[in-house]
């Protein structure tokens, strides 16, 4: 056995050393690379490739799922302190099916109603053990419910409900109560109609709760419900932003009209826009009863019932006739009475009812009406004259004439022209000093560039000269070989020449080289 590892070890002793020693070096860099390169490879296609698939985990919903991975032999990796749980991807989808089926992912709930009907005992449960499970359960789908918004990273609710009990009055029970607190996703932020959503879920999962008893925070501070939603009042700070949100709509549409105009005019780097305005957020509503007549019908109103009567009374007179004032008893020149005789009367009635036109006109105002504007514009004066000027400025004095002329505001010229003012100067000036400041940074770098070329030049042509110097220091140094004569003068013919040469390379083949050197020189 020896004797053949010994012939082995001496082919491969005789195949190695019938290279050269750069041939060795070859043979043995690339031999190292070719192991480098398969270790490499074997490595990046047989490791196990991990994919993120659960994240922002709750410690509970963490030890549910790594239980489950260690069930079914999976294998996992922890990040995040535990919060993040990457998988193979081979099988991530699986796995994410898999959990999600049997609800492991909880978000940190103590519980679901689907957990209720998991058997607890066989001789069943307490009230107060019910009790108990029915909240979790309701906590937890509340979170649940909450967690299938956009941008919620976390949900922690609390539910409270009354007790019900028949020695309290209607007035002496309790009221259902939510505690919410919301952790958003770095960079949302909920809009007024996504807070009302939340309450909303809220309030339609827990029974017989009021908006006004469910109380929503976040990191930011708490989040309240829009006028609408409560049933009541908005808060002051509702009210102030969202008139803040309209009135920079506002100035913000007015901008970009203006603009919109100007930009084919001036162009859009040569000008500046700014409007201020004062809106009236008021709104009133206003009831008007008129009492008009018909059209056509003299002033009259129209006929829609009428009733006339006519009497006639005819009799005879009874009395007799006597001596006017002749008694003692008598008024004296007293006419005394006529003669009997036919009378006869007439009495005629109408009654006539008429209609006119009642008109009941209830009138709503709207708010966010423009109750004041400032408009200032400011162009490059490089490419405007006055005539330029004075049209535009007469085109925006129109336009704030028409936004103004609901706010009741009677404006004459000179304090409409007040509001407006179109400014005209040179924007070359700042332009130029940004310019000057950008040229004179790229002068900076290209000068500093350019003193470090000429330093390495520099440093190198030093370089090259010492050591040319040192090398003709070496040569001067060094003894000067004798060069050996060859008599061409006495030569008869090239043949004799060529075998002098020749038995001096032979005899001496370094002279022959320095000979060879000498004769390259002087040609």
């Amino acid at each position: 056995m020896n004797e053949k590892w010994a012939q082995v070890r001496g082919k491969l002793e005789g195949f190695w050393n019938q290279y050269s020693k750069m041939q060795k070096w070859v043979l043995a860099s690339t031999a190292a690379l070719l192991l480098f390169a398969i270790i490499l490879f074997t490595y990046l296609f047989t490791r196990t490739q991990y994919e993120l698939a659960f994240q922002n985990l709750d410690t509970t919903d963490a030890a549910a799922i790594m239980e489950y991975l260690d069930g079914n032999g999976i294998s996992y990796k922890l990040g995040d302190s535990g919060q993040s749980i990457s998988v193979p991807s081979a099988s991530a989808t699986k796995v994410k099916v898999a959990i999600g089926s049997q609800g492991l992912i909880l978000s940190g709930s103590v519980g679901s109603f689907a957990k209720m009907s998991e058997s607890s005992s066989s001789i069943g449960i307490t009230d107060q053990e019910f009790k108990v499970k029915y909240l979790n359960a309701l906590n937890g789908e509340v979170q649940q419910l909450l967690m299938s918004k956009q941008g919620i990273s976390r949900v922690k609710a609390i539910v409270t409900l009354p007790e019900d009990t028949v020695f309290l009055n209607d007035s002496d029970k309790s009221k259902a109560n939510a505690a919410v607190v919301i952790t958003f996703k770095p960079g949302f932020r909920p809009k007024q109609e996504e807070i009302d959503s939340y309450y909303n879920l809220v309030k339609s999962a827990v029974p017989k709760l009021a908006v006004e008893d469910v109380t929503i925070s976040s990191s930011t501070g708490d989040l309240t419900p829009s006028a609408k939603m409560s049933g009541g009042s908005q808060s002051l700070g509702g009210v102030y932003e969202n008139q803040i949100a309209i009135q920079t709509d506002v100035e913000n549409t007015l901008k970009k009209n203006i603009a919109n105009f100007l930009s084919p005019i001036v162009g859009m780097d040569n000008m500046v826009v700014s409007v201020v305005s004062s809106l009236n957020f008021d709104k009133k509503q206003s009831t008007e009863n008129l009492v008009q007549p018909l059209p056509d019908n003299d002033n009259k109103g129209i006929e829609i019932s009428r009733q006339d009567s006519s009497e006639t009374y005819t009799g005879q007179d009874g009395q007799t006739s006597g001596v006017a004032g002749t008694g003692s008893t008598d008024i004296a020149n007293y006419p005394g009475g006529g003669s009997s005789g036919a009378s006869s009367s007439e009495k005629v009635s109408s009654t006539v009812n008429l209609e006119v036109n009642r008109i009941t006109n209830n009138i709503d105002y709207g708010p966010y009406k423009v109750k004041d504007i400032s408009i200032n514009v400011g162009l490059d004066s490089s490419n405007m004259t006055p005539e330029k000027l004075t049209e535009i400025k007469g085109v925006l004095l129109s336009s704030a004439r028409v936004l103004l002329s609901q706010s009741g505001l009677d404006l004459s010229d000179d304090e409409l022209n007040k509001r407006v003012s179109v400014i005209s100067q040179s924007f070359t000036a700042n332009a130029g000093t940004s310019g000057g400041a950008s040229n004179s940074s790229f002068l900076l770098a290209g000068a500093g560039l350019l003193a470090l070329a000429l330093l390495g030049g520099g440093g190198y042509y030093v370089y090259r000269r010492r050591k040319a110097a040192r090398e003709a220091a070496e040569l001067e140094a060094m003894p000067k070989a004798e060069l050996p004569t060859i008599d061409i003068d006495n030569v008869a013919n090239e043949s004799q020449v060529r075998k002098q040469l020749e038995s001096l390379a032979k005899r001496k083949p370094d002279e022959f080289v320095n000979l060879l050197r000498t004769w390259l020189v002087d040609e």
